[in-house]
């Protein structure tokens, strides 16, 4: 296999178990807390792998380029808002259907790295993301109807920020591959290069925002640090990932791929959280494994 697929399935698997511990984090903090967690606490071991990084593929640092700086800045800012609308969302649906409506990034990369990128994709590729995300929609059963959206006020918050958090995560990914490009270098340096950068620069704003927002916030964090440690590791390991399989395929194939995270929040819904799998959410499963085969024989 190729070697975005690997660091596909490593970052889909790190991120359903982080998320995971996002959701038990989240009745300790608030939002904004919780999504600063996963850069704070991921900091350090950024850090270290960049310098092990560097040590291995024998690279100097790059230069920082006025476009990296511009993409990544803008990366850094819609991410956290993701991260924030996803953690929100948790207050208003279960954790798989919150899980799933952010999963909507996979046909949002899609049609944004077409038209704003030019980075299209061919017939099956499309094929593969629209079934995807039909069973993605399945499994989350999110009905569209006028009573949910005008009279249940909890759907309809949970579909928004669900929905929000899948367009912030889709500019998040497809503007970590234009940094990471810009940097003209090795892609595991570039890739880890952007990592640091963003994560460096996320952890100061969310710090100063909570400090401005609610600083009570701030001891918590020490508090809970073992769970906070653990969701800064899955983190920065499900980062590394993303980071790292973006820079070497098209953001949206590697989005659709990394759909297969949804079997493992289901597992994480059944064991951990105890909520149940129905059916229907199921025959979603079976939707989004034969997207994965479509992308990976055919697209």
């Amino acid at each position: 296999m190729e070697i975005w697929i690997y660091f596909t399935l490593l970052a889909a698997t790190m991120q359903a178990v982080r998320t995971a511990g996002q959701k038990q984090l989240s009745q300790h903090l608030n939002s904004m807390a919780t999504t600063g967690v996963r850069y704070f606490y991921a900091l350090p071991f950024a850090w270290a792998y960049l310098m092990w990084v560097l040590d291995f593929r024998e690279v100097e640092v790059p230069e920082l380029s006025s476009d990296f700086l511009s993409y990544a800045l803008i990366a850094c800012i819609a991410q956290i808002i993701g991260t924030a609308c996803l953690v929100a969302a948790f207050k208003y649906r279960n954790f798989a259907v919150a899980t799933s409506l952010a999963k909507t990034e996979a046909i949002q990369v899609a049609v944004f790295g077409a038209l704003l990128f030019s980075a299209p994709l061919s017939g099956m590729g499309w094929l593969s993301i629209v079934i995807g995300v039909v069973g993605v929609f399945i499994v989350s059963k999110v009905k569209f109807s006028y009573k949910a959206f005008f009279k249940d006020t909890e759907t309809l918050f949970g579909v928004s920020f669900g929905l929000a958090a899948g367009l912030g995560l889709a500019i998040t990914t497809l503007l970590i591959r234009e940094s990471s490009l810009a940097l003209n270098t090795d892609l595991i340096v570039s890739a880890a290069v952007t990592l640091v950068f963003m994560i460096t620069v996320q952890s100061v704003i969310s710090l100063v925002w909570i400090w401005f927002q609610d600083k009570s916030q701030l001891p918590k964090m020490f508090k809970h640090w073992r769970l906070c440690l653990f969701v800064g590791i899955t983190s920065v390991l499900g980062s590394i990932g993303w980071f790292t399989a973006a820079s070497y395929q098209n953001a949206a194939y590697v989005k659709a791929l990394g759909q297969v995270e949804f079997f493992i929040t289901l597992v994480l819904t059944y064991r951990i959280f105890k909520e149940k799998i129905s059916f229907i959410e199921y025959f979603g499963m079976f939707l989004i494994i034969a997207s994965v085969v479509i992308l990976l024989v055919w697209a």
